[in-house]
């Protein structure tokens, strides 16, 4: 049991989870072992400014089918803090961090994300703040490896913020599985039979 004086250690898992799969899953249940989490926050997001064409399935929906992938876990949770922004902007990780540290001001918080996303920080908005709001977790996904991460240009002070996991070998992509789902399969090896399911019932991807 956690101590009363410790703070509950949170996790923002951000995506398009479209749809969200057995390799999100693997990444989530890897970090919370790994760094003691109390909570993973999966948050799809609204509106990716780095890819501007948008996700398959709605928000709605992708928010939906998270919520069922989090039943496989009490220490995962859906969360709608990366929805679409009323004014139709991007939605930017810097942006919600901030409204994360607001909404848990005494929680130690990290943003968990892969090391392809990683390395590119340069092109994200503000960079400079986002290991200021959280500390991070930085998967090397299959195929990818991490390399020295002091190749993009982190101060002593930044690095000290920054926590490897490179225990993840479930290489599943995103758009294989919805170029599968337009074909027909209902892919519940790599989806679970609810979210599989819900897939189905909507008749989403096809």
């Amino acid at each position: 049991m956690r101590s009363a004086r410790m703070p509950m250690r949170v996790a923002l898992f951000g995506g398009s989870f479209d749809p969200p799969h057995r390799g999100h899953l693997a990444i989530a249940t890897a970090a919370a072992d790994a760094f003691h989490l109390d909570q993973v926050l999966f948050a799809p997001v609204g509106q990716q400014p780095l890819k501007p064409g948008g996700g398959s399935a709605s928000f709605a929906d992708r928010l939906a089918m998270v919520e069922l992938a989090c039943r496989k876990d009490m220490r995962f949770a859906a969360s709608d803090l990366d929805a679409p922004r009323a004014d139709g902007k991007p939605n930017y990780t810097v942006d919600t961090l901030a409204a994360l540290r607001e909404r848990m001001p005494e929680a130690r918080l990290f943003n968990l994300v892969g090391a392809d996303s990683f390395l590119g920080m340069g092109r994200w908005h503000e960079p400079g703040r986002l290991l200021e709001l959280a500390e991070w977790i930085v998967v090397s996904r299959p195929g990818f490896p991490l390399g020295d991460i002091a190749s993009i240009g982190l101060t002593q002070q930044q690095l000290a913020r920054v926590f490897l996991l490179q225990t993840v070998h479930e290489d599943v992509a995103g758009t294989d599985l919805r170029v599968r789902l337009e074909a027909g399969d209902l892919c519940t090896d790599a989806l679970g039979e609810a979210v599989s399911g819900y897939i189905r019932a909507y008749h989403l991807y096809r």
